[in-house]
């Protein structure tokens, strides 16, 4: 009950990018010229649809109704802030917080704090746009292929709803509301795997009563059609023209199908692990760490480790940090905690939230003391600042210092005077970076962002600010009560931060 095996309107047969022409009398002509005006370069918009393994490798062997349904929100701004996006029910974070982070990375760079508020709507429309085009960029391997709906004739024949002959309408009353993250676990689980608690308490289906939505999946995957684009100019100019694609009820899973589409099917598959796990987990309707790597970067790699084809690979424009590191379940790498621009996406263990600041020199190029810092702590994986002493060779070598078998047992008995076996790491840096000088500044603004109006304070979506400072001290003092904090700290491990109000904002 309650869900659907692929829809009758999936393909059966699978082309690299996931598409198929549909078969002539089965929807109508099996080709459309287009029913936008593009103002430049046509775009035949072609009656086709997703072929059975590009819904496998997105939804599983079916779709839940109620996972449908959370995904039916368009990209909304808050009456509160304007540049923020309103995230309506758990699931789609997985988009919905790295175009917010993309939008703010082009924000910051063009308008001061005292700016924020004086946002018009035209603007937030400008960047949500600048945004979405700066994401298809990175996951372009071919052409730009949008995903529209087909729109209403003058008889309205083609948008009537279409009867979802194998999904029971009414809403799944066991499942969560998921919007966990696929974490990459080393032989550890959480306690509630994937399970949006949070969300769940506030929209259960059992007892929230939602207006009901004509889209059902087969209605919305017997409308889909593929517009073709070669440039990004051209892709924009679309959006600008036709707005409501982003923020019609389908929005965001039109985006999300036009960044998969974009990105083929078998590039997409290329870069999985594994390709039979779902970028959409079939229960809870949360986001892989597959599809969350794919729209920050561009590449569907499973991990957030530096590895040369299953992690990131390069310095991101966006960063990504997540309190499961912390909790030891995951180990996120230098290339995603140090990104081009001081925005960073955050994950708990049920939502993607984000952070952000105006202080540019967060993402100032490292000094050697702060590379010395960064590799020394690579042997020290429980953060204690301090290394076995049989390994003072490793780090060095790590460090292209000197590191001759005569050199590094003189120095092994100046940092461990009393043999005690291990080497701290202020004596460490004492010793090879006196004079270490810093690019982090010790006091700096912080931002956050968390779409859930339910997460916010007084149920309105606004930007939470804090105060951070960097203390002098190594040692970090953990609080499992503060997930904000613990999440920081796996990027600043001697972190304080003094919010607003006295007001930590929700991780969740």
């Amino acid at each position: 009950m309650g869900e659907n095996l692929a829809p009758a309107c999936i393909a059966t047969t699978v082309a690299t990018t996931g598409i198929e022409q549909a078969e002539a009398g089965s929807s109508g002509a099996t080709a459309a010229s287009s029913a936008f005006d593009d103002g430049g370069e046509t775009a035949a918009t072609t009656r086709q649809t997703v072929s059975e393994e590009f819904f496998s490798l997105l939804w599983g062997e079916r779709i839940k109704h109620d996972v449908f349904r959370r995904w039916l929100q368009g990209f909304a701004f808050s009456d509160f802030e304007p540049s923020a996006l309103v995230q309506r029910d758990g699931g789609p974070c997985c988009v919905i917080a790295p175009v917010q982070a993309y939008l703010l990375k082009i924000l910051l760079m063009e308008s001061p704090e005292h700016g924020f508020n004086e946002l018009t709507a035209d603007k937030c429309k400008t960047l949500l746009i600048q945004a979405v085009c700066q994401i298809l960029m990175k996951c372009k391997t071919g052409v730009y292929r949008i995903v529209t709906l087909e729109e209403e004739t003058d008889t309205g024949s083609t948008s009537a709803p279409l009867p979802d002959r194998n999904v029971d309408e009414s809403a799944e009353q066991a499942g969560g509301s998921g919007c966990a993250l696929q974490q990459e676990h080393e032989g550890k689980e959480p306690a509630h795997p994937g399970v949006d608690m949070h969300d769940a308490a506030l929209i259960d289906p059992s007892v929230i009563e939602r207006t009901q939505s004509k889209w059902t999946s087969e209605a919305f995957h017997e409308r889909i059609r593929f517009r073709e684009h070669k440039h990004i100019d051209d892709v924009h100019k679309f959006y600008v023209q036709n707005f409501h694609v982003l923020t019609d009820e389908c929005g965001v899973l039109l985006l999300l199908y036009t960044v998969l589409q974009t990105k083929g099917l078998e590039h997409i598959l290329s870069e999985m692990s594994d390709p039979n796990e779902s970028l959409i987990h079939d229960t809870y309707g949360c986001g892989s760490q597959a599809l969350i790597n794919l729209m920050l970067t561009g590449r569907a790699v499973p991990h957030y480790r530096n590895r040369k084809l299953k992690g990131i690979n390069q310095q991101s424009d966006i960063g990504f940090i997540t309190v499961m590191e912390q909790l030891q379940y995951c180990t996120v790498g230098f290339f995603y905690k140090n990104p081009k621009n001081p925005v960073w996406v955050m994950g708990s263990d049920t939502h993607l939230t984000v952070l952000f600041s105006h202080e540019k020199r967060l993402v100032s190029p490292e000094t050697p003391g702060e590379v010395a810092r960064r590799v020394f702590r690579q042997f020290d994986p429980d953060g204690s600042n301090f290394i076995p002493s049989a390994v003072l060779q490793d780090v060095l070598c790590a460090l292209e210092l000197v590191s001759e078998p005569e050199y590094v047992e003189l120095m092994r008995s100046r940092l461990d005077p009393e043999n005690l076996g291990i080497i701290l790491l202020n004596a460490f840096m004492n010793e090879f970076f006196p004079d270490e000088k810093k690019s982090t500044p010790d006091t700096f603004d912080l931002l956050h962002y968390n779409g859930i109006p339910n997460s916010n304070y007084g149920g309105m979506v606004q930007y939470s600010k804090g105060q951070a400072v960097l203390l002098e001290s190594d040692v970090r003092m953990c609080n499992p009560s503060d997930p904000m904090l613990t999440c920081l700290q796996t990027k600043w491990p001697n972190i304080e931060v003094n919010w607003s109000g006295n007001r930590t904002p929700s991780l969740n």
